[in-house]
């Protein structure tokens, strides 16, 4: 399965050797030239086994740079192993996974993985929380000397930790520690943690989890603003996220993935038409 994003012409979808049309669902930065050979995303029949248990089955995919894909299917389908094969926490048991034409070890730096955990310090404030995760992310020698030259580093990085609160929704100055955040609160800090490394592929597991409306409506705005700018490197950013809720996901979603007992087994296209009301066209049998 190959899902291309061009940014002049309709992306096309490769299923058993047909091509079909797509329309963009989101409008989408130029790449750069350095990027347009290599894939943001590729699998070639991956599989992965926990003991004698299949996660994941032949699993062959194709991401282009600037690709936004959903992914649903019922609890123990292999969604979430998929993006951890992906993120690089998981090898693949046979098979190969590519990042950018590289192994996802290789390209740290490149990729955001946002798990159900949010992976935040409860005993910390939101802004002390993202201050720490901002230095891990700017900690090397080389950006260390480069902060000191120019300023500052410690404002520096509570300057960077502010704004990526503020554009999840979130109060900088609030004194609450996290432990005493609603769950909303709680998931639009983990994106605001993953969004500051500027990725140029994001990879969200169930993201809207108990969420309310609210909280879950101001993490797709956030999500819509990010992928419609480049990442720092010139790169179209890439999406891959999984959801039972996919109502909530439309506005992210160009395509969205079925997934089945660790196969991928089918695909919805996502089309303008959608948000009327329309019914999207559906290719079922996908290997």
């Amino acid at each position: 399965m190959t899902i291309g994003k061009d940014p002049t012409v309709a992306p096309t979808i490769e299923l058993g050797g047909a091509a079909v049309a797509k329309p963009g669902a989101l409008p989408r930065p130029r790449m750069s030239s350095a990027t347009e050979t290599s894939a943001a995303v590729k699998l070639q029949r991956v599989s992965r086994l926990y003991g004698s248990f299949v996660a994941l089955r032949e699993v062959s995919l194709q991401l282009a740079p600037g690709s936004s894909v959903v992914i649903v299917g019922e609890n123990g389908a292999g969604k979430s192993t998929l993006l951890k094969v992906v993120a690089g926490l998981h090898a693949p048991t046979y098979g190969e996974v590519t990042i950018f034409g590289e192994s996802p070890r290789d390209l740290r730096g490149s990729v955001a993985y946002m798990s159900h955990a949010t992976m935040l310090y409860d005993e910390l404030t939101g802004m002390e929380n993202l201050t720490y995760f901002a230095g891990l992310q700017n900690s090397s020698p080389q950006s260390m000397r480069s902060n000191h030259s120019s300023g500052s580093r410690k404002a520096r990085l509570r300057d960077r930790a502010a704004q990526a609160l503020s554009e999840v929704g979130l109060d900088p100055t609030n004194p609450r520690r996290v432990g005493e955040y609603s769950q909303g609160m709680r998931q639009r800090a983990s994106l605001a943690r993953v969004l500051l490394s500027e990725p140029d592929l994001l990879l969200l597991d169930e993201p809207f989890s108990n969420l309310d409306v609210g909280s879950a409506h101001s993490m797709i705005a956030r999500l819509v603003a990010y992928l419609a700018q480049p990442s720092p490197r010139g790169l179209a950013r890439t999406l891959l996220l999984t959801t039972h809720q996919t109502e909530l996901a439309r506005p992210l979603a160009q395509s969205t993935l079925t997934m089945n007992a660790g196969r991928l087994v089918s695909l919805q296209q996502t089309s303008p038409l959608e948000a009327d009301g329309d019914t999207p066209a559906q290719r079922e049998g996908v290997r």
